[in-house]
């Protein structure tokens, strides 16, 4: 692009070379992150995604193409859910985000050469960027690599794993802390204590904006202000104490303002300059140039579905109905209420979880240890052993973090914990790093953990009571963050271990899990067939088993997770007891699902109501 500095640039205009940019300055900077804020927020309000956190970095983002070359430079996010400046500037539309076929809500190694690593899950970058640096020295690479990691993500415990080895390489690596004092809410713990103190360090902030506002009437009291960074550089250090960066081997810049081109330029460029690995630490307002979520406090901008954008209001209600999520985060604060020796633990999800209402009333005895699934399981597992009986709420692509812990700091001592596994089954938009279809298969590994799964929210709380009054290790359950009407009731419960038979005396059995089971049933209820909730996904009960078996023909039917889980469970009892008829199963393809909506994932994986059920019809016809 041949445009003069100072162009007022539209979001259509932008091509796919980015280095435009570079040839900005003053208004067109302005204009150019105006506009990509006002595409962020019209694309988010149409798909949903992640908006707050873009909204935060677009200053940050354009800083760093005008500053580096990318891709000869290197750009690696963590986590991903802040890059839609990156994708705009790399001519991506935000169109369709996150739909089948649109671009992907993170970063895509398939969708762009400027994507060289993508993660779904945070404190990674830091662990790339020293493998990109590994492959830079065999290659004799003379390029920047940068790592844009956010101030919640670099308390997780890989993230610290790779601070600490990288010095040890003697290879430059910029890693950029974007700190906007929150994860999806307020980040926790004493990383995020310290990121505060030094960037509100009173004494500095007051002397240094004293000393600017002194000499900027003039251009010559400008020009000392400028000739004076060596004193002011001082003077921090005497107020500001040295960081835990410095101590581990990296320069600390910083804090520097998240939202100034020139403050951001400056930083960027003293860390190329540095002779060893380098820290720039950038203040940013999560959710900048949109009020509700520059106002948000709670997390409820961090992802968003669908929205009025002068309202400020999702543009779907679901008046009566509430999602499974909520319901059990209602069954969490009842629980707590009932013992004191109930404690809460999440790894950063509070929001998400619906969990609020619990950390409200029981402060003392609710734990959010931030993005540290690991510790959150062996803390939980240690507090069992004393007598406690913590409650671990967590999204089932996370838990997949905490598998060791779990096995050897859990089962292995069978700590009676309870395993609140959210966001089971397929998650649409979220995509390949996200998707809750793996927990049974790895959870049916690990000895001593029994894993159940609700259809209705009388079963729910029956399976809640059962996991907190036992004592004979890790007890899962899983469900979906779909809707639950909770006007529908069925008082119908099971016997304590063994699966549900709702309808019984067909030639054949229908297996259906969770609340699609439930549907599938309803679909079919004109068939002569037994219907069995199994509720609990293993060990499956003796007495449930033994009708099984006698029945000729079995149909599986399980849309939230892979057949490694559940079904393979089954067919294992089955093949142990001698069984001879026939199993079919419908359960989600063994893969990485890619973005689209939930819809579109099952069909993709062969298990919508409508091919189940046709599957089953034509299966059972005369």
């Amino acid at each position: 692009m041949n445009k003069k500095p100072d162009a007022v640039y539209s979001w259509k205009e932008i091509g796919p070379d980015p280095s435009f940019v570079k040839e900005l300055d003053g208004e067109g900077l302005a204009s150019l992150a105006k506009e990509i804020r006002r595409r962020i927020i019209e694309a988010t309000s149409v798909y949903g995604g992640h908006l707050a956190s873009n909204l935060g970095t677009v200053e940050l983002t354009i800083a760093l193409y005008r500053s580096f070359s990318f891709p000869y430079d290197k750009l690696l996010f963590d986590v991903g859910h802040q890059s839609y400046t990156h994708k705009i500037l790399t001519g991506r539309s935000l169109e369709h985000l996150g739909e089948k076929g649109g671009p992907s809500p993170f970063v895509s190694t398939g969708e762009s050469i400027y994507d060289l690593f993508e993660a779904g899950h945070a404190g990674t970058a830091m662990s790339a960027l020293t493998a990109f640096a590994i492959e830079r020295r065999a290659k004799k690479g003379d390029y920047e690599i940068v790592a844009l990691v956010g101030d919640a993500s670099i308390v997780n415990g890989l993230s610290f794993e790779a601070l600490n080895f990288f010095p040890s390489l003697g290879e430059k690596g910029i890693l950029v802390i974007n700190d906007n004092d929150m994860s999806i809410s307020r980040p926790v713990g004493g990383m995020g204590d310290f990121f505060r103190s030094i960037s509100v360090s009173r004494a500095y902030t007051r002397l240094k904006k004293g000393y600017e506002k002194a000499l900027s009437f003039s251009r010559a009291g400008r020009f000392l202000y400028d000739a004076s960074y060596a004193v002011k550089t001082k003077v921090k250090a005497m107020l500001v104490p040295t960081t835990l960066f410095d101590n581990m081997g990296y320069t600390y810049i910083g804090p520097v303002d998240g939202h100034s081109f020139k403050a951001l330029e400056k930083a960027l460029e003293k860390a190329k300059r540095a002779s060893k690995p380098a820290v720039v630490h950038v203040i940013t307002q999560k959710g900048k140039g949109y009020l509700p979520a520059e106002k948000d406090e709670t997390g409820f901008w961090h992802g968003v579905t669908p929205f009025f954008v002068d309202e400020g209001k999702p543009k779907f209600h679901h008046p009566g109905t509430i999602s499974w999520s909520h319901h059990f985060g209602d069954l969490v604060e009842r629980a707590m209420g009932e013992d004191d020796k109930r404690l809460l633990v999440c790894p950063a999800m509070i929001k998400g979880s619906h969990l609020e209402k619990a950390f409200e009333r029981y402060p003392e005895r609710c734990f959010d240890v931030g993005i540290a699934e690991e510790h959150a399981l062996t803390m939980a597992g240690t507090l069992a052993s004393r007598g406690y009986r913590p409650i671990v709420s967590i999204y089932s692509s996370f838990l997949q973090r905490a598998y060791d812990e779990l096995l050897h700091d859990g089962a292995r001592i069978a700590a009676p914990m309870l395993l609140l596994i959210d966001r089971a089954g397929l998650v649409g938009m979220n995509g390949a790093t996200h998707q809750g279809i793996y927990d049974p298969a790895y959870l049916r590994s690990i000895p001593g953990v029994r894993l159940a799964m609700p259809s209705t929210p009388e079963i729910a709380s029956f399976l809640m009571d059962e996991g907190l009054k036992q004592d004979e290790g890790p007890y899962a359950i899983r469900y979906p963050h779909s809707l639950l009407d909770p006007g529908k009731s069925d008082p119908r419960l099971p016997e304590k271990g063994e699966g549900l038979f709702l309808k019984e005396g067909g030639k054949a059995l229908l297996i259906g899990l969770g609340p699609r089971g439930r549907e599938l049933f309803a679909r079919l209820d004109d068939l002569p067939v037994s219907t069995l909730d199994p509720v609990y996904l293993f060990p499956l009960g003796e007495k449930t088993l033994e009708k099984i078996v006698h029945c000729p023909e079995v149909f599986v039917y399980d849309p939230y997770g892979t057949g490694e889980g559940f079904a393979s469970s089954l067919l294992l009892e089955l093949g142990k007891r001698g069984y001879k008829g026939r199993v079919h199963v419908y359960a989600v393809s063994s893969a990485y699902i890619p973005s689209m909506s939930v819809e579109e994932q099952e069909k993709e994986a062969g298990v919508t109501l409508e091919d189940v059920e046709n599957a089953v019809r034509k299966a059972l016809a005369p």
